[in-house]
C-alpha cells in the first residue's frame, strides 16, 4: 500500500461512522463500493485521512470531516440580533448557544423576525448553505396585514420586482385569511418582508418554520438544540444537491 493508505491520520471507515454513516462494516462496504472520494479520487480500503486538509464525499456530497465540528438547530427569538457581536448592545443569537467551541449563524434573520437558525463551526457546508449562486429552500409563516387577494398571491408566485431586481418564483400557500406560507430559495436582506410590502400586504409577524430538510416544531423561541447525524448529512446532502437558480 502507498503512503496515503499507511500514512498519519484517521482511518476512513472509523471517521465515516463517526459521521453517522453507520456502523464500522457499513463503512467499510461504502468504500468498497467506490463511494467515498477523498481529494477527488476513489478511496481504497485502509486509507487514512488528514481531517484537516482532505476532502470528502460521499456518494459525490461534500461532507465536513474535522472532529469538533457542532451544529445548532435555534430557535431565535425576536430583538435578537444575527451576528456575533452587536456595537449596540443588543442580545445576539451566539449569546443563546454555548460559548465553545466558538460557532456562527448561517445566513440571517432580521432583528424582529423568528424561528429557526442554525449554528455551526463547519465552514465547509455553511458556504455551501449561503452561496449566492445556490438555493436551498427556506419556509417562512407570515401574517400580514389584510387579506391577500389572489392577484398578490400570483406576484409572489410569479417572482416580485424589488429595487435590487427581480425574485424568483416564491411558493406560496394561503392558510388563513392574513395567514401565508411562504417558500423562497434566495437569501436577500430582508426578502419575505419586502416581497409582501411591494404587493400591498406587509409583513406583521414573521417565523421561519424551516432550513432545507430541518425543522422542528417542538423548540421553543430562545431553545436550541445539536442536530443528529443524519440531520447534518440530510443537510450536506441538500446543500450538495443544489444547482445554481437563475
Amino acid at each position: 500500500m502507498n503512503d496515503a493508505v499507511e500514512g498519519d491520520g484517521e482511518r476512513l471507515q472509523k471517521t465515516l461512522a463517526r459521521l453517522g454513516f453507520g456502523s464500522r462494516r457499513v463503512c467499510e462496504n461504502l468504500i468498497a463500493d467506490g463511494a467515498v472520494t477523498v481529494n477527488g479520487s476513489v478511496a481504497a480500503l485502509g486509507r487514512r485521512v488528514d481531517v484537516d486538509h482532505d476532502a470528502l464525499e460521499v456518494n459525490g456530497i461534500p461532507v465536513g470531516i474535522r472532529p469538533g465540528l457542532v451544529y445548532y438547530l435555534l430557535h431565535k427569538p425576536a430583538g435578537v440580533v444575527t451576528t456575533a457581536a452587536d456595537t449596540h448592545g443588543r442580545p445576539t443569537v451566539v449569546e443563546l448557544v454555548p460559548d465553545e467551541p466558538r460557532v456562527f449563524p448561517v445566513g440571517r434573520l432580521d432583528l424582529e423576525t423568528e424561528g429557526l437558525l442554525l449554528l455551526t463551526n463547519d465552514g465547509e457546508l455553511t458556504q455551501r448553505l449561503t452561496h449566492p449562486s445556490f438555493g436551498v429552500d427556506k419556509e417562512y409563516l407570515a401574517h400580514v396585514e389584510g387579506e391577500p387577494h389572489a392577484g398578490a398571491v400570483g406576484k409572489l408566485r410569479k417572482g416580485v420586482d424589488l429595487d435590487d431586481g427581480v425574485t424568483a418564483p416564491a411558493k406560496v400557500a394561503v392558510l388563513d385569511k392574513s395567514l401565508l406560507r411562504i417558500t423562497i430559495h434566495e437569501g436577500r436582506n430582508r426578502q419575505v418582508r419586502r416581497m409582501c410590502e411591494a404587493v400591498g400586504f406587509p409583513v406583521l409577524r414573521l417565523v421561519r418554520t424551516r432550513i432545507g430538510p430541518l425543522r422542528d416544531t417542538a423548540l421553543k423561541a430562545g431553545e436550541w438544540r445539536e442536530l443528529t447525524p443524519e440531520e447534518v448529512l440530510d443537510l450536506s446532502k441538500t446543500a450538495g444537491a443544489a444547482r445554481p437558480v437563475s
